[in-house]
């Protein structure tokens, strides 16, 4: 025990085992850690590869071999490697492929501390699918889960070569024809009878039938019996919620008040003046000047025949009113006048130039031709114009209580803000010209409608905001032109028989929406008005149709429904040229009713954008025609039916179904 001569070698000799097993041990985990660093990268491709793979066959059975002859040509042999499709992943309603490699490493140097067999070497890797299923964006999209979600029947047919035809619940095809990038039913069947269907692929959760001599349905292999989840891309569109619950909202309508007009004498222009009015007839004649001045008239009365001149700069204040008698020719000058109890123009007309003019409550008629200058203008009563009747305004702020025109009766009004508080009645050949810019604001009747139109009916607005708090009721044959705002706000039905103009912006209707006659098209040009509206809006023309809008976005309480020939063709805003709080990019009409839709008897729609009605049964029937022209129309509704003959069809091109990349 006192020997210590080769102490250290013996101790190192030793505690070799453990020193070279601690070795080995590192060496192997080094070992199997560079492995799963290359399995990784393995994995990574094998997963875009198949992915890509999948995208071009449609085919989940390519995936697993497709991710094992990638992993080989990587140098991995012996490993186990497997291929699926994963739904919701990373995000709800997206798919990606998943690839998994597992591999066994022997242990070599770690023998030495016992380690003995295999270790394991796991990774996985995921590659995104775009658009979630890998089909192209439904452009159709029925959200019932019924067995007839979405059908074709009597000859019908829906054309969508680059897009998806799609419903939550079951797709029948007993019409003519359906072609589409992809048919896909997310949790039903699909059926086909005689016709066609034309696609890429067709999805469902249930089953595929088709009689067996029909050879236009897609071969098996492109069928896959997969559920698919479909949602509504739109219902939680932060700026289309938003303008549903701005519906019913219209701006508020000032009351009108009478002037005020201190009591005078009276005024008796005649062939025998009273004394007040003698003094300003000329001679013997029947001829009246009034020079500049402020008068103050009790009651201002003007027999037939009499010629009556106030010069310029007066200020007129008339208290129990104005009567003038048939052929008198009274000019009121560059004057304000004001007026209580009723004024009567006689059968000539009056004119009024540049000045205010403010009329109280009483009887207010307008006969003859009738001018009135710039400045405001406040008519607390009903103006009739009938018979050929007509008035001019120039610029200026008009206001009225009620404006009715009928029998031919015309008025035209300048650039300047428009009221009715008791809406606009206007009959057959009857014309209301709104020329130049001005914020119009029109109230109902108690009939319920702000604006009633009658026969050929006329009414023709320039840009400014748009706020009627009732109905819009047009008959055959009349003509209606909205002006450019940002929000054209309508607190009832917009009923449309004859023909309409809708300029750029929103329109947020509080109620249901219809075009029932056609007859009259555009382009139509006024003579009274000295304008032709409807050769183009927006630079786009629209010329042969009778409903038309450009950039416009409908946002309604109700059904859209077109019957009776009508022509229609409006486009939604794109992005460059929606408005903030108006028109809304790519949607063009959306409802939240329950109330069904119609498109029926031989009409016609030419749209692009999205109409939105996940709610109501869309039907078109009776040889209507929905269709694009090259632009992009969707149809979002709660069940779609195609009938009796009737084509719609979309250009909307195939979504990027390239593969996303890694997500995992």
């Amino acid at each position: 025990m006192r020997d210590t001569t080769a102490g250290v070698t013996t101790i190192a000799t030793l505690a070799l085992p453990v020193v070279v097993g601690s070795a080995g041990l590192v060496f192997d985990l080094n070992r199997g850690y560079q492995a799963r660093m290359i399995a990784q990268r393995t994995a990574d491709l094998a997963a875009l590869g198949a992915a890509m793979a999948y995208k071009t066959g449609n085919n989940v059975q390519i995936l697993t071999p497709t991710a094992r002859d990638i992993t080989r040509a990587n140098g991995i042999k012996g490993a186990t490697v497997n291929a699926v499709l994963v739904d919701n992943y990373p995000t709800p309603n997206k798919q990606s492929v998943k690839v998994t490699i597992d591999q066994e490493l022997k242990y070599y140097l770690a023998s030495v501390l016992g380690f003995s067999g295999t270790f394991g070497v796991s990774v996985e890797a995921y590659a995104g699918l775009s658009g979630g299923v890998n089909v192209a964006a439904p452009c159709y999209l029925a959200l019932s889960s019924g067995a007839s979600a979405l059908r074709v029947e009597g000859g019908a047919t829906i054309t969508a070569p680059n897009c998806t035809v799609a419903a939550v619940g079951g797709i029948q095809q007993m019409g003519t024809k359906i072609e589409a990038a992809d048919v896909v039913s997310g949790t039903g069947n699909i059926t086909v009878d005689w016709g066609s269907l034309i696609v890429n692929s067709i999805r469902y959760a249930g089953s595929f039938s088709a009689p067996v001599w029909n050879a236009n349905v897609p071969p098996a292999s492109k069928r896959i019996n997969q559920p698919t989840t479909l949602l509504d891309p739109w219902a939680n569109h932060t700026e289309r919620v938003a303008a549903v619950g701005q519906l019913g909202y219209t701006d508020p309508i000032p009351n009108l008040t009478n002037p005020t007009t201190p009591g005078g004498p009276t005024w008796n222009m005649t062939y025998s003046p009273n004394s007040p009015a003698s003094a300003y007839r000329v001679g013997t004649t029947n001829n009246y000047v009034v020079p500049p001045g402020n008068y103050t008239i009790g009651q201002l009365n003007v027999a037939g025949g009499i010629n009556v001149t106030f010069q310029n700069g007066s200020n007129i204040t008339v208290a129990n009113g104005v009567n003038i008698g048939g052929g008198s020719t009274v000019n009121f000058g560059n004057s304000n006048l004001y007026v209580n109890g009723g004024f009567n123009s006689g059968s000539n007309g009056v004119t009024i130039g540049n000045g205010d003019l403010w009329i109280g409550s009483g009887t207010v008629i307008f006969e003859g031709t009738n001018v009135k200058g710039d400045g405001n203008v406040v008519i607390n009563s009903t103006i009739s114009m009938g018979g050929g009747q007509s008035m001019t305004m120039g610029r200026g702020d008009h206001r009225f209580r009620r404006v009715t025109l009928a029998g031919g009766g015309r008025m035209r009004l300048g650039a300047g803000d428009f009221q009715a508080n008791q809406g606009v009645f206007i009959d057959g050949d009857s014309e209301l010209a709104l020329l130049g810019d001005g914020n119009i604001l029109i109230g109902p009747h108690t009939d319920g409608n702000a604006i009633k139109m009658n026969g050929s009916a006329r009414f023709f607005m320039g840009n400014g905001t748009f706020s009627a708090n009732g109905h819009i009721d047009t008959q055959g044959g009349s003509r209606l032109v909205f002006g450019t705002t940002t929000n054209h706000y309508i607190n009832g039905n917009l009923l449309v028989r004859g023909s309409v103009l809708f300029g750029k912006g929103r329109y947020t209707i509080n109620g249901r929406f219809e075009n029932g006659t056609g007859g009259t098209v555009w382009p139509y040009t006024s003579a009274w008005a000295s304008r032709t509206y409807g050769n183009t809006l927006q630079g786009e023309s629209v010329s042969g149709f009778d409903m038309a809008g450009i950039d416009v976005t409908m946002i309604l309480n109700g059904a859209l429904n077109l019957g009776g020939g009508a022509k229609t063709k409006m486009f939604a805003p794109t992005s460059a040229t929606a408005t903030p709080g108006g028109g809304i990019a790519e949607l063009l009409l959306s409802s939240p009713t329950n109330q069904p839709t119609n498109w029926v008897a031989g009409s016609s729609f030419l749209l692009a954008g999205v109409v939105h009605l996940p709610n109501s049964a869309v039907t078109m029937s009776g040889g209507n025609t929905t269709l694009s022209g090259s632009r992009c129309f969707s149809l979002i509704a709660l069940t779609i039916l195609v009938s009796g003959g009737s084509q719609t069809g979309t250009a909307c091109t195939i979504m990027n179904n390239s593969v996303e990349g890694l997500v995992g």
